[in-house]
């Protein structure tokens, strides 16, 4: 057969429809309920078999349905009312006028229709730009063009997890070519051991900030290259390895060649580190630089974020495998290979010499680096304390910014209506505001909880549709499929439990004492019921044996049609789940999960917590929002541990959750159950939106990464060349300087509340001046290990210069509170961008 040459044909949609085809090119529909609700209204039947993508919709409306439409007075009215709010909401304003944050990740999650995450990092890094579009902060996301995506899941007839690639069409989705001047889509090229990989360039509009996408699936490469972006985190290491660099520094050289203005480069986990050594060749090009100032400029004007504590989702290469790539680089970007392997794997790494560590590397590529929760900054401190020796634990540059959820993209239809109501107008792009928190105070509580059932009926409502599809897959029998149509019940509390099936989120320690749970399941008085959902990684066998495990139970006679394990968890199962369930399930071991952002999806909705004190909700937790599981100890012994979580977990439920569920002493639902949805509500809106998040990262980190650039490049980079000239010089000192330690004026061991006494240290600084360092008293109150837990520093002020490179510094201690106190002297460099340097230019007192 003769090549075919292919076309699409399509209705002719009226002219006086054209926004519909614009605004289902543009993603901002998907969190504005309006737009939701146009698209819907257009022809319903049609939009749930599009699976909610509004491009296929247009794609399958009849010619006579389009024309209907448009002589549709209520329905124009309805569309030129959203197209009002899309040219306020959501036009992009061009990214050269002013430089844009570059926001790297390896996979986002915007909407079901689109295959490109697997989970909570992609889910989180699509809240990202949405919050960017709302707050106007100029920013652009560079990811991969993955054909076939993430696997659809479903179980076969022994519930163990199958995988299944299907290719996306193409021509459905909203995305489009980004062209040259001359009409010609651009290509970017990147050099690897067997040749050139080439991958053009699409583009999809979300909101204001656009998302750019790198697709090698072209006809000059060959078969091997075409499938680096076939599937999200498929194939083997060296696949891992070569989305990595198309994703780094492919989307550098993508950035420069669509002509965007960037000044600030954001890693999203360290798959993206690759980006800092393109970025690193264009500056020394560009400035005619060094390779160690181009360094510091980037590095100046680079944000870091690592989003797991688990050693596993820490990206590791052996070196054997990473070299031959980075020597394919090395012409093209004028890096050694050796050069970049170090900045990977630090002498002090134990022994970890045949390995070279993408965070590792994303940390030294980056002045600003943080974990995404309290604790998750304590415990990634605590994690890679090795590359700064020396260095106190709590004064790591490793800081935190907590997650936040995108709520609007994440509200119940129910819910949106009610707070469009009852809440102060600002809510939708402000909900932390004192006015939208004082608002949420005047929802009526029979409101509040209509909405909630609501949704949980619609939950109810999709368990059922999707139990009866997975039966009839599997060729079960009709009586199966019966009991499929009458799973769960509105009546009972639900609890849900989704998540990826990683072996430490413990998917299974509610089932951990069955007799237990039966008894808690049973209870005809108060009924409970539970709906789990979530994937395994195609390569952890230990998660879908959870998985298999989980419906073993839920096929117990005594509890048929009470516990359901849902298959293919998405975008869309997600929302039904964090909208409808009543309780919220996250059982993790602790302190391993960074964030969890779906508990915050939940609670926005109004479904209390039942949760281990890790991740957020270590912060989260108030008491009048939910229930911890414990009282957040850690364990050394696992076994122990589950058993003694489980058994919380049981006796919260027993004592706690269940009898404020079913007290109902007057009318039909329980009041406390509604004011903890209030609260849940509540404090989720103040602290846990992502529309907070990304004006934290804005203002902690892109306007100062900004700033930075903007001084770094000024006079042919003059700063960072003297930078980097005394930073040589302290290089070349460092290791000889010595400081005495501090002696007092005057004993004091025992002191009272406004003494005070002077202290002295004598240093000798081989040439270099007391006004390169800084010679600080380090102290604080000691524990019973005596050790400091709380760093406080002071700075001794120099006092005589004593000749032949030494001087004496002193300064006066006083007592301001009581309490048992230690303290100790160091030098450090005085130049703040010198202070998190890896290792650290760090000298105690001897």
């Amino acid at each position: 057969m003769k090549k075919l040459q292919l076309f699409n044909v399509s209705a002719s949609i009226p002219e006086s429809l054209n926004f519909l085809e614009t605004l289902s090119r543009n993603m901002w529909w998907c969190w504005n309920l309006d737009a939701i609700e146009l698209f819907k209204r257009i022809e319903p039947a049609l939009w749930k078999g599009a699976n909610s993508n509004p491009l296929k919709l247009l794609n399958f409306v009849s010619q006579e349905r389009f024309d209907a439409l448009a002589v549709d007075e209520s329905f124009m009215k309805h569309l030129n009312r959203v197209k009002e709010m899309y040219e306020k909401e959501a036009v992009w304003t061009t990214p050269n006028k002013e430089p844009v944050t570059a926001y790297f990740s390896l996979e986002f999650g915007i909407h079901e229709s689109l295959k490109l995450y697997s989970g909570g990092l992609g889910v989180l890094a699509g809240d990202h730009l949405k919050s960017a579009s709302d707050l106007k902060i100029p920013l652009v996301g560079i990811c991969l063009l993955y054909r076939e995506g993430y696997f659809t899941q479903y179980l076969n007839n022994d519930g163990f997890q199958q995988e299944k690639y299907t290719a996306s069409e193409i021509y459905n989705l909203p995305i489009k070519e980004v062209a040259d001047k001359n009409g010609n889509q651009i290509i970017i090229s990147v050099e690897l051991p067997e040749g050139v990989l080439k991958a053009a360039v699409w583009e999809l509009n979300v909101g204001r900030v656009p998302l750019y996408f790198l697709d090698s699936n072209l006809a000059e490469n060959p078969p091997e290259f075409k499938d680096i972006t076939a599937r999200l985190y498929g194939g083997d290491r060296k696949m891992r390895i070569r989305q990595e660099i198309l994703l780094g520094i492919g989307g550098i050289k993508m950035l420069e060649k669509v002509g965007i203005n960037y000044s600030v480069c954001h890693m999203n986990e360290g798959h993206a580190a690759f980006l800092g050594l393109a970025r690193i060749s264009g500056l020394i090009k560009k400035y005619n630089i060094s390779i160690e100032e181009a360094l510091e400029i980037n590095r100046r004007s680079t944000v870091f974020t690592t989003h797991t504590p688990v050693p596993a989702g820490n990206e590791v290469f052996k070196k054997e495998l990473i070299l031959p790539h980075l020597k394919a680089l090395e012409k093209s970007l004028g890096i050694p290979a050796e050069t970049v392997i170090s900045r990977g794997q630090p002498a002090s790494a134990s022994g970890k010499t045949d390995e070279v560590s993408m965070t590792v590397l994303g940390l030294n590529l980056a002045q600003y680096c943080n974990g995404v929760s309290k604790l998750h900054g304590v415990v990634a401190r605590d994690m890679w304390s090795y590359l700064w020796p020396g260095l106190p634990v709590d004064e790591l540059p490793i800081t935190h910014i907590t997650n936040g959820i995108h709520h609007l993209s994440w509200l119940s239809i129910e819910n949106i209506l009610l707070f469009n109501k009852y809440l102060d107008s600002a809510w939708q792009n402000s909900p932390g505001t004192q006015k939208v928190l004082n608002s949420i105070n005047k929802i009526p509580d029979n409101e509040l909880w209509l909405a909630h059932t609501h949704s949980k009926a619609r939950l109810v409502r999709t368990v059922r549709e999707r139990a009866e599809i997975q039966c009839m897959n599997r060729n079960a029998s009709s009586g199966e499929v019966e009991k499929a149509n009458n799973v769960l019940s509105n009546e009972a509390l639900t609890i849900g439990f989704a998540r990826r099936f990683a072996t430490y989120k413990r998917a299974t320690l509610i089932f951990r004492d069955f007799d237990r749970l039966k008894k808690i399941l049973t209870n005809e008085k108060q009924p409970v019921q539970l709906v789990v959902a979530g994937k395994a990684h195609p390569a952890d066998e230990g998660g879908k044996a959870l998985i298999q495990k989980i419906v073993e139970f839920s096929k117990d006679p005594e509890i048929s049609g009470k516990v359901v394990f849902l298959e293919d968890y998405d975008i869309r199962l997600a929302r039904r789940l964090v909208q409808g369930v009543d309780v919220w399930l996250n059982t993790p071991e602790r302190p391993r999960e960074a964030s969890g952002t779906s508990g915050m999806k939940a609670a926005a909705n109004g479904v209390l917590n039942l949760s281990i004190l890790d991740g957020w909700w270590n912060e989260g937790f108030d008491g009048k929002n939910g229930w911890a599981i414990g009282s957040g100890e850690d364990y050394d012994n696992p076994e122990y541990r589950d058993t003694k979580e489980a058994q919380a977990l049981y006796n919260t439920l027993e004592n706690e959750v269940i009898p404020c569920f079913f007290y109902k002493k007057s009318g039909n639902f329980s009041k406390k159950w509604v004011a903890m949805m209030r609260d849940s509500i509540s404090k989720t809106f103040h602290c846990f939106t992502s529309n907070r998040m990304v004006a934290d990262y804005n203002t902690m980190f892109y306007k100062n990464a900004k700033e930075n650039f903007s001084k770094s490049v000024k006079e042919n980079c003059a700063i960072i060349r003297d930078f980097v000239n005394y930073r040589e010089k302290l290089e070349t000192s460092w290791s000889k300087i010595k400081l005495s330690s501090p002696a007092a004026d005057k004993e004091f061991s025992k002191n009272y509340v406004g003494d005070s006494f002077e202290l002295t240290a004598e240093a000798y600084l081989d040439g270099l001046s007391h006004d390169d360092v800084e010679v600080q008293i380090y102290y604080g109150r000691v524990d019973f290990n005596n050790k400091i837990a709380i760093s406080c520093c002071g700075i001794m002020e120099p006092a005589e210069d004593l000749g032949d490179g030494k001087f004496t510094f002193k300064y006066k201690f006083k007592c301001s509170e009581t309490g048992r106190y230690g303290f100790s002297a160091r030098i450090i460099p005085k130049a703040l961008e010198l202070k998190n340097s890896i290792p650290p230019f760090l000298k105690w007192a001897e």
